[in-house]
């Protein structure tokens, strides 16, 4: 592969193979993946690569740089997210377009610069940072009911000295598994307590699942826009996430079924009620025909339910459905109690159980009884219901009050949200590549704002900005001003 001289050929060297040797490294700021989109958007902004030069394999990119095949797997889907790159189903990658926002030497300080923020940056999760935290998914103590959470706590450390001996049980706290088995059998679906196996939240959960499930190389079908964690995290286990759209009416079935008989997949993960980020739910229609989707192509689905007692009584539920032959429900107290517990639950057939406990035993061994002691304290007491409902009642009064004052700024919801604690919303008519919400995210977090950008949730590269709101945040003062004055004319 040629290159022309200049800004590119400082980060290239050339093999004679007629292939790019990068000049990136463990020692370098930022890490590989960073390093690598950050060198092939300056050569493709400077024309070192044209439109249409074909990149190399994953395979041979790999053994150029020596680098995984991972690491190169994920960088081309960044630039793919990008829309720098493009691929073709059994062609491989394909450079896309050269209208890099700005110069190419802005564009590769915008990547690397200390301001910048990405899904996974630590203040999107610490709940420390300074910064207003509009695009956070945790909600204010205040709302939760901070004396139950502390009260529970406080019984929490009472337990007895002969607790304190061995590491507790690889399933978990054995009376929060059986008040979570009667729960679930009296509100969704019949389920023992050895069927329910705890977690530290809903993403070790993910990451169990994926672990047992699936070798590197698998198909994983989540939903575009979705949780973007997820995306990360099944690209880490080598897998191939491909996005199936969901928006206002639900998923697209008909396409999941192209994709489905195409490519085999191994998982679907679905929100089924209050989705993250559009905050939809799917209908019982939906939910039968995805299910029976699931049996036609034979793939498990994973529930993240995570939501459920934050929406009406009634809506769909996949594992309700099934009765856990082929659905995994992942639940989680996150959103109900306090994120700064970590519980989270699987609930599944009891020989995948057998297996998921396997797994958590090799990668750590059991979760914290404290913990886990904490949350059966909590959602035991008697205030922990009306709780649940005064919470509720202050998020649809906060997410009118959000969808009003995002009017105001001139930003539209992308779907109707049926519940939750979520609006995602942004400038329906501003298609233009120079204008993103990355960018957007790096100038509010300037002026002491946290947003969460659509590119955060997407597999798909954007045709619109927008972003995911949460609503315990977003009727202040400050933010109005930010998006007033960036707003697009």
């Amino acid at each position: 592969m040629k290159h022309h001289a200049g800004e590119a050929a400082d980060d290239v060297t050339d093999t004679g193979s007629g292939w790019p040797v990068l000049e990136i490294g463990r020692h370098k700021k930022g890490g590989l993946v960073e390093q690598i989109v950050n060198a092939i958007s300056i050569m493709v902004g400077s024309r070192a690569l044209r439109i249409g030069t074909r990149m190399p394999s994953v395979r041979q990119f790999a053994k150029c740089n020596g680098v995984s095949t991972f690491t190169v797997v994920e960088s081309y889907d960044r630039l793919v997210n990008l829309g720098l790159l493009s691929s073709r189903r059994g062609s491989g990658y394909f450079v896309a377009r050269h209208d890099v926002a700005g110069s190419p030497q802005t564009a590769a300080h915008a990547s690397a610069s200390p301001i910048a923020i990405d899904a996974l940056a630590p203040d999107l999760y610490s709940g420390v940072s300074e910064a207003l935290p509009v695009g956070a998914g945790w909600l204010p103590p205040e709302m939760y009911g901070e004396a139950t959470i502390l009260d529970a706590v406080r019984q929490a450390m009472r337990i007895p000295a002969s607790r304190l001996r061995g590491y507790g049980h690889p399933l978990g706290f054995a009376s929060l598994r059986q008040h979570l088995a009667s729960s679930l059998s009296d509100e969704l679906f019949q389920v023992e307590p050895d069927q329910v196996l705890l977690t530290h939240g809903a993403t070790h959960g993910f990451d169990l699942i994926l672990r047992s499930l699936t070798k590197p190389g698998d198909t994983v079908l989540v939903e575009d826009p979705g949780y973007s964690n997820l995306q990360s995290l099944i690209r880490h286990h080598g897998c191939i996430p491909v996005g199936i759209a969901r928006g206002e009416a639900g998923l697209d079935l008909d396409v999941l079924a192209e994709v489905a008989a195409r490519t085999q997949p191994k998982i679907m993960f679905v929100n089924t009620v209050l989705q993250n980020p559009l905050g939809t739910s799917l209908s019982q229609a939906q939910a039968h025909r995805l299910l029976a989707l699931a049996e036609q192509f034979d793939f498990w689905l994973v529930e993240d339910d995570i939501y459920r007692e934050l929406a009406a009584r009634g809506e769909a539920s996949l594992a309700a459905m099934d009765g856990l032959r082929r659905v995994i429900r992942v639940g989680s107290f996150s959103k109900t109690l306090s994120p700064v517990l970590r519980v989270g639950s699987i609930c599944a057939s009891p020989s995948l159980v057998a297996e998921l406990v396997r797994v958590k035993m090799l990668a750590g061994l059991t979760t914290s009884e404290i913990n886990e002691r904490a949350v059966l304290h909590a959602i035991s007491a008697r205030p922990y219901k009306r709780m649940i409902e005064r919470l509720v009642a202050q998020l649809d009064a906060g997410r009118e009050r959000s969808i009003d004052c995002l009017a105001q700024c001139g930003m539209a919801p992308v779907a109707r949200p049926r519940g939750g604690m979520f609006v995602s919303a942004g400038w329906p008519d501003l298609q233009t590549p120079q204008w993103n919400g990355k960018l957007v995210a790096d100038l509010a977090l300037k002026a002491g704002i946290l947003l969460s950008p659509n590119e955060f949730f997407m597999l798909r590269a954007p045709e619109t900005v927008w972003f995911r709101f949460n609503v315990a945040y977003t009727d202040t003062p400050v933010l109005q001003a930010f998006l007033q004055s960036i707003r697009p004319s």
